[in-house]
């Protein structure tokens, strides 16, 4: 197909990607197109020179004459940024706490070399680099470094909870980088999560996994971020708790029957034909708190959420938010029972832009987010954050491959 059509087929299709997908049982069924009017001052620039320009140089741009000032610029900015402070402490202490529990035989039992080792030592080499970047840009009022806990017990589960814990982390950075008031900051972020990327490939090759299986990587909001670590975290010094994190926690959601990526029959591999460990119809199975339940470190954070009751199962992947239906809803207080209870079916997402899809790729794949939700709200990645008020528990993470 000539160059100039297949732009132009991408384009036809380019709104529906970022399009919420409605509630169903297995089929993909978008939301009517829906989106905010755009005004004249946001009207797409479609390749002509609109404006006078110096030499080489084309109109328009972001702080391209300033002198940068790589330090917070209002209260969302530091915020987000401490957040990534707490993201890339616990990331160097977890590398670290690893080399000190799993000896080479360790590793080696689980298939992986004296190398791989050394490669987890040089990750956590550059996350005293990633840790010493952000505090350079906060200043003294940076979050520390923590006590943390770790749920594994073997090299395999490491690999594991390493694949997941940096996926968090890129995943945040991504929801809120492009919202900084402070552009270089941004641009420093920006050059330290290229990498996290690679660290979560990494781990995925570790686990004999298909190194990349999708198209773009998932971003999420601070406030699940922060949900999503704070359990880990023990204790913080008494200068966190000076400066402390005002992103919502959400009540804890757990997927109890998630898909299993540790099975030894499988090896490590820098790419495998493994690109899925689940399917579209399969049943996920959830329990989740309620709310008013004392986290994070010191116990000093407190879950909330400002949602109703559960309806959907909202599925944060790639470029779209993707709704189920929730059935059999048992509330997180029925009968004093503080845990809720609830299935739905992993939706079927073939296509990100219908038409285009290849060698059978699937928008749930990879390392997704899952939230229970209490409406199909339209949002895009770029207004993600209208989601954190329909909220009701979560996010999880679902192993779809």
């Amino acid at each position: 197909m000539p160059s100039i059509l297949i732009l132009a087929f991408i384009a036809t299709f380019s709104f529906l990607s970022l399009a919420s997908t409605a509630p169903s049982g297995v089929n993909h069924t978008p939301i009517p197109p829906e989106a905010p009017n755009r005004s004249i001052h946001e009207k797409p620039i479609k390749g002509r020179i609109t404006a006078p320009f110096p030499p080489h140089t084309p109109a328009g741009g972001l702080a391209l004459n300033e002198i940068p000032n790589y330090h917070p610029l209002s209260d969302f900015d530091f915020q987000s940024l401490n957040l990534a402070q707490y993201t890339e402490w616990i990331e160097l202490d977890l590398f670290r706490y690893a080399l000190d529990k799993f000896s080479l035989k360790d590793f080696e039992e689980a298939g992986l070399t004296k190398a791989d080792r050394a490669l987890v030592a040089y990750m956590a080499e550059q996350e005293v680099g990633h840790a010493t970047n952000v505090y350079n840009m906060l200043g003294p009022a940076a979050a520390k470094p923590c006590q943390y806990k770790y749920p594994f017990k073997t090299v395999r589960e490491f690999i594991t909870f390493s694949k997941q814990l940096t996926r968090v982390g890129e995943a945040g950075v991504l929801g809120f980088i492009e919202h900084l008031n402070s552009r270089p900051s941004a641009q420093l972020l920006l050059q330290t999560v290229t990498v996290e990327a690679r660290q979560q490939m990494v781990f995925r090759q570790f686990e004999g996994l298909f190194p990349m299986p999708v198209w773009f990587q998932t971003a999420i909001t601070q406030s699940m971020q922060w949900s999503l670590q704070a359990r880990y975290i023990v204790s913080c010094p008494a200068i966190n708790h000076k400066y402390p994190l005002i992103w919502q926690v959400f009540p804890e959601l757990r997927i109890t029957n998630n898909p299993n990526s540790t099975d030894p029959h499988f090896g490590p591999a820098i790419s495998t034909l493994r690109t899925a460990l689940s399917h579209s119809g399969r049943e996920v199975k959830f329990e989740f708190d309620a709310p008013g339940k004392k986290v994070g470190p010191d116990g000093k954070y407190t879950t909330s959420t400002n949602a109703g009751a559960p309806k959907y199962a909202a599925w944060i992947s790639q470029l779209n938010v993707t709704y189920t239906p929730l059935e059999d809803v048992k509330a997180a207080e029925s009968n004093g029972d503080k845990v809720g209870r609830t299935t739905t079916k992993q939706p079927d997402v073939p296509d990100i832009y219908p038409g285009l899809t290849t060698r059978g790729h699937h928008v749930i794949n990879g390392t997704v987010f899952v939230a229970l939700v209490d409406d199909n709200v339209y949002v895009t990645p770029a207004n993600l954050s209208e989601l954190n008020a329909h909220v009701v528990a979560g996010p999880a993470l679902y192993q779809a491959g």
